[in-house]
C-alpha cells in the first residue's frame, strides 16, 4: 500500500490549473473541497488501478464517476476505439455506429422504443424535460430532492421545505421564475408526491427521478415506492422519466427498470454507454419521441452527438455486458457486498457509527447511526469523519470518491485480492478514527 504519498507534481500542476481553469478543475467534485487538500492529477489508469503523476499506484473505486464497469482500458474498448479514429474522429452526419448503438439500447431497455443520442447527461436530461413539456401541454416538474440531474437551469433547484414546494434557485443565474416551475420532494415520500399531485397536477408535464439515487450517495427505493410513483403519474396524466445516466446497465444490464419491472414513459441514459468517452441519450415511447425535431417540432440539436469514437467505446462496453452478464452481474455484486460488509465490519469492530448503503456495484459509507432513505438522513453523515477516512485510505493507496455524498464503483477488473487489500486499509483508517 502507498503510505507517506509523494505530491509535488500534483500540486504543480494543479498551481497551473488554478490560473487558467476556475477552480483549477473542469468538474466541481474533482477539487477535493468536501475533503480539503489538493486533487491528484492522473496519468493512467489500466484494470481496477489509476497511477498519477508523481507515479502512486491506487485502487481505484471511483471508476470516472460510473462508466468504468469493465475497468480501466478494457482491451477490446481500446481496441474499437482505435479502429474508429484511424477512420476519422467526427463527420457531422449519420454513421452505422449510432444505429447499432440505439438498436442495443432498445434490445437491453424495451421502454425505449426510439432513442435520440446526446454530449452529455445534462443535456439528455434537459431534453427531455423539454419533450416532456411539450408532450403534455403542462410547465411543471418534480423531482426530488438529493437527486442530481445535471446543470440545467429547471432541475439546478432544492426544496424549501420538506413537502411539496416551489423549488429556488440552487445557483446564481438561475432565475427564480425557471425555477418556480420545479417541485421539490423528499425521496421515499410517497404522501408527498400525493400532495404535490393534488396541488399541481393538472400542470404537472412529468416526474424525474434516479430510480436508485447516486447523487446524495447510493439511496435505495423503499418497497413500493418506484410503483406509486409510476402509478401516480399514469393516473394523471404525467410522464414519468427515469434518469439511469449512473444505473443504466450498472445495475445490471435492464436497468433499475429491469430490477424493479418499472416501465418509465422516457429514460435518460449516459456513462456507461459511452465506455468512457462523452456521451448521453434519452429515449422512450415511439409516439412521444416523434415529437423531436427533424420528425416533430420540439428542437434538439447536436454537432457531436453520436460521436463515432464514443459509440465505439460504448458499443464494445455494451457488447461485452452482454455477453458476460450471466457472470459478470453477479460476480460484481459479490464483490460490493463482501466489501460493503467488510467495512461495516470493521467500523462496529472500532466503535465507529456507519451505514453502508448498498446495490448492485454502487455503494456509500454514510458515518451516521440513522438508516439512509432521504436527503434528510443522507445529510447526518460525520462529514470530519468522512474527510479523515478519504485521507486515510488514500494514504494507504485507496483512490475513493472525494466527497461524502457520492457512490463508489466495483468493476469487473476488480478482484478478491483488491477488496481484501481495501478492507485491510479500511480496518486501518478505522482504527484512526475510533
Amino acid at each position: 500500500m502507498t503510505r507517506g504519498l509523494s505530491r509535488a507534481r500534483s500540486a504543480e500542476w494543479f498551481r497551473r490549473a488554478v490560473a487558467v481553469i476556475p477552480g483549477g478543475v473542469n468538474s466541481p467534485v474533482r477539487a477535493f473541497r468536501a475533503v480539503g487538500g489538493e486533487p491528484l492529477f492522473i496519468r493512467s489508469a489500466r484494470g481496477a488501478y489509476l497511477e498519477d503523476v508523481d507515479g502512486n499506484r491506487f485502487i481505484d473505486y471511483v471508476g470516472s464517476w460510473g462508466p468504468m464497469i469493465l475497468g480501466h482500458a478494457h482491451p477490446e474498448v481500446v481496441r474499437a476505439v482505435e479502429e474508429a479514429v484511424r477512420k476519422g474522429v467526427s463527420y457531422g452526419a449519420p454513421t452505422s455506429l449510432e444505429v447499432e448503438m440505439a438498436e442495443e439500447i432498445g434490445e437491453a431497455l424495451p421502454s425505449i422504443e426510439k432513442v435520440r443520442m446526446t454530449s452529455s447527461g445534462t443535456e439528455a436530461t434537459m431534453s427531455a424535460i423539454r419533450l416532456a413539456r411539450a408532450f403534455t401541454g403542462r410547465r411543471k416538474v418534480v423531482k426530488f430532492e438529493g437527486c442530481y440531474h445535471g446543470h440545467a437551469d429547471a432541475l439546478l433547484v432544492r426544496a424549501g421545505s420538506g413537502v411539496a414546494t416551489l423549488g429556488l434557485p440552487d445557483s446564481p443565474g438561475v432565475l427564480p421564475d425557471v425555477a418556480a416551475q420545479t417541485l421539490v420532494l423528499p425521496f421515499n415520500d410517497e404522501r408527498a408526491l400525493e400532495q404535490a399531485f393534488e396541488a399541481h397536477g393538472a400542470d404537472i408535464a412529468c416526474v424525474i427521478i434516479e430510480p436508485i439515487v447516486g447523487n446524495m450517495g447510493c439511496v435505495l427505493p423503499k418497497p413500493g415506492f418506484l410503483s406509486k410513483v409510476r402509478e401516480l403519474t399514469e393516473r394523471r396524466g404525467a410522464l414519468l422519466i427515469f434518469d439511469e445516466v449512473i444505473t443504466g446497465f450498472r445495475v445490471g444490464y435492464h436497468g433499475a427498470q429491469g430490477l424493479y419491472g418499472i416501465r418509465p414513459d422516457l429514460t435518460c441514459l449516459g456513462k456507461i454507454v459511452g465506455g468512457g468517452l462523452p456521451v448521453g441519450a434519452f429515449g422512450g415511447r415511439s409516439e412521444i419521441m416523434r415529437w423531436l425535431a427533424p420528425e416533430g417540432p420540439v428542437y434538439h440539436a447536436g454537432t457531436l452527438a453520436g460521436n463515432p469514437l464514443a459509440m465505439a467505446a460504448g458499443l464494445a462496453t455494451l457488447r461485452v455486458l452482454k455477453r458476460e452478464r450471466e457472470t459478470l452481474y453477479p460476480r460484481l455484486e459479490r464483490l460490493t457486498t463482501r466489501l460493503a460488509e467488510g467495512i461495516a465490519a470493521e467500523a462496529e469492530r472500532c466503535g465507529v457509527p456507519v451505514r453502508v448503503n448498498h446495490i448492485a456495484s454502487m455503494l456509500t459509507i454514510f458515518f451516521t447511526d440513522r438508516a439512509v432513505t432521504d436527503w434528510a438522513s443522507a445529510a447526518t453523515t460525520d462529514r470530519e469523519r468522512f474527510r479523515r477516512f478519504f485521507h486515510a485510505l488514500l494514504e494507504r493507496g485507496i483512490y475513493w470518491p472525494p466527497s461524502p455524498f457520492e457512490t463508489a464503483f466495483v468493476s469487473a477488473a476488480h478482484e478478491e485480492a483488491e477488496i481484501e487489500a481495501t478492507l485491510e486499509a479500511v480496518r486501518e483508517a478505522m482504527r484512526a478514527l475510533a
